[in-house]
Order: structure tokens, then C-alpha cells, then sequence
């Protein structure tokens, strides 16, 4: 338990460290600073960015999908006509699962 209390201890003293001396005050609020005005406004254009690529990667596998079926009826695969993200096949596939064993006759 005292183990504890000394990683604790070297934590806090980690962390209030930059701030013992002026100058090392003075780095904190630039480093605040920087990040405020450089880092935090090119996160969202960076997780967009990657949503928007995880988006694509999963629809082209699904056309892939679709073509290697040789199928002709592309709303098996993604039916644009349902809500959200239930038009995909898989979740088409789980939700008739679902439905199947809820509905047992």
C-alpha cells in the first residue's frame, strides 16, 4: 500500500513539476497557448477526416461484396430505404436473427 502512495506522490510531483519556477510557469501557459490555437483546431478536421475514410472502406467492401455475389438486387446488401445504419447486410442479417428467435412459433 505505501507502494501506492509513492507512485502517487512521484504523479503529483510529475504533474506540478513545470510550474515550480517562473520560468517553467511561463512554458506551461505557452504550451496551453499552442495548444489552444494549433492542436485542438486540427483535431475535427483529422476525425472527420478518419470517419469519413472508415465510411468508405466499409462501402466499398459491401459494392465488392455485391459484385462477387453476382447478384442484381443491391438492396440485400444495403437498403437505402431503412434507417440508419440497419440498411446493411449484416445488420440485416442480425436483426433477422433477433427477430427469429423473439418471435418463436
Amino acid at each position: 500500500m505505501s507502494g501506492l502512495g509513492v507512485m502517487a506522490q512521484l504523479a503529483h510531483k510529475f504533474v506540478t513539476w513545470p510550474q515550480g519556477t517562473t520560468q517553467g510557469f511561463c512554458n506551461v501557459i505557452k504550451i496551453g497557448t499552442f495548444c489552444r490555437t494549433v492542436v485542438w483546431p486540427c483535431l475535427p478536421p483529422l476525425l472527420m477526416y478518419q470517419y469519413i475514410r472508415a465510411k468508405d472502406e466499409d462501402y466499398y467492401t459491401t459494392e465488392v461484396l455485391y459484385y462477387k455475389s453476382g447478384s442484381k438486387d443491391a438492396k440485400a446488401f444495403y437498403d437505402t430505404s431503412r434507417i440508419g445504419i440497419s440498411g446493411h447486410w449484416r445488420i440485416q442479417q442480425d436483426l433477422e436473427t433477433i427477430r427469429a428467435a423473439a418471435n418463436v412459433e
